[in-house]
């Protein structure tokens, strides 16, 4: 018979990988509960109509790429393909900006997106997202930059390095999307199917195409940089003159567009060459309209998500294997001595050290070789000797040195001689 795998595109977080994760999502939370971020948890499953109001029904995301069905009361819904409409939503939903429309909020989970699988780009795939309401200032774009740079350092990731652009608003793009439109109106022969449709519905998207023709067609497109409004030029300054100040490098790149339809002004991308050409391991921007168009007040908002499975990739690259390991290994040999230490065990491990033991009568020699596996820092032997006696020998397995151990005060011997390194 043949054996059931996971999903084409899906993946098992295994122990030695998931200690890694825990350590990136503490770092993570640390460094945004620093900066006034606060956790909010989002359903996976949302109603179809969010991601086709906020996300745009002409993009990629909502055209091909979300896992949509019927449930069976009729209802379309949608396993979220990304995090800030479903945030939007409970930020109206729960009318948040009537208490206070000024809110930093963090999330961090899984998304779904049927997009062709590549390394460290998965169908189920898990992002940290970082979201402000209710700040116009590009400050607030500055502080998300200082938090990706602070926590990738943090994480050992060292060719990290911002990628700026503005994409303008509403008052100012239309003539950059004429612009780009003319200039792309004598090259229509080389630029790959995608991009024919991209022309009619979101040209922006041209800039951001990786077939190397398209991207040939397009280096000596023009810049939506050059036909910002006077807001939007000093809103682009003031971000550059912020990060300037705070000796943050970074570039501008008029390729830097966004596929979603709510972006606005900032929009910036960590980029590193860790993973090859898919360089990007966070991305963020403005979306000002959005709040509005789901049919809120008019709050400006901006935020970023973090690739989580592509920085997982990056830091691991720098890291040996996080294997949690027992602090002590209780070897009871025969059904006594396992009835005597089970409670022990428990004990220990109610008190947070890290403990084990196997429930199974195997010999000295098989318990000594399961500890060995386990890379079990210290050994407790319990046999009908040591019951008769009332002291059990706790072994330092790294220098083979036994000390006594009072059977009826044992959690309490353990507890320190653990903490002495004994």
């Amino acid at each position: 018979m043949t054996s059931i795998r996971a999903i084409k595109g899906f993946k098992d977080i295994l122990p030695g990988e998931t200690e890694l994760w825990q350590s990136i999502e503490q770092t993570a939370t640390i460094v945004l509960g620093a900066f006034g971020f606060r956790e909010i948890r989002l359903p996976i499953l949302e109603k179809t109509e969010l991601f086709a109001r906020s996300i745009g029904e002409a993009t990629d995301i909502v055209e091909k790429e979300m896992y949509t069905f019927t449930d069976r009361s009729g209802d379309l819904l949608t396993m979220r393909p990304e995090a800030t409409a479903a945030v939007v939503r409970a930020y109206l939903q729960h009318k948040i900006y009537a208490q206070d429309p000024v809110q930093k909020y963090y999330t961090i989970g899984p998304m779904f997106r049927r997009e062709r699988p590549q390394k460290g780009r998965y169908r189920q795939f898990y992002q940290i997202n970082a979201e402000i309401f209710g700040v116009a200032s590009p400050y607030a774009d500055v502080q998300l930059i200082v938090i990706l740079v602070e926590l990738l350092g943090r994480l050992g990731v060292k060719d990290a390095k911002p990628h700026v652009n503005s994409l303008g608003c509403p008052a100012c793009r239309p003539d950059f999307r004429r612009a780009l439109l003319d200039f792309l109106a004598s090259r229509e022969d080389r630029l790959c199917s995608d991009c024919l449709r991209r022309r009619e519905t979101n040209p922006l998207r041209i800039l951001d195409c990786k077939v190397p023709r398209c991207r040939e067609t397009s280096m000596d497109a023009p810049a939506l940089e050059q036909f910002l409004c006077a807001e939007c030029r000093t809103h682009f300054d003031t971000l550059q003159q912020a990060l300037d100040e705070l000796a943050i490098p970074y570039f501008i790149d008029k390729r830097l567009v966004r596929g979603l339809d709510y972006y606005s002004r900032t929009t910036f991308e960590i980029q590193t060459a860790a993973l090859g050409a898919q360089s990007a391991v966070a991305g963020g921007g403005r979306y000002d309209g959005l709040v509005q168009t789901l049919g809120g007040p008019d709050i400006p908002a901006t935020g970023f998500a973090i690739g989580f499975d592509r920085l997982a990739e990056i830091v691991a690259a720098d890291r040996q294997a996080t294997t949690a390991v027992p602090d002590v290994f209780i070897a009871a040999l025969g059904a006594a001595a396992q009835a005597r230490a089970f409670p022990w065990l428990t004990a220990l491990n109610r008190d947070g050290i890290a403990a084990d033991m196997l429930f199974e009568d195997k010999s000295l020699k098989s318990l000594m070789k399961r500890a060995g596996k386990l890379g079990a820092r210290h050994v407790l032997i319990v046999g009908e000797n040591e019951l008769a006696q009332a002291t059990g020998q706790l072994r330092n397995m790294a220098t083979r040195d036994q000390v006594p151990i009072a059977l009826n005060r044992a959690v309490a011997e353990l507890t320190r001689h653990l903490a002495d390194g004994t």
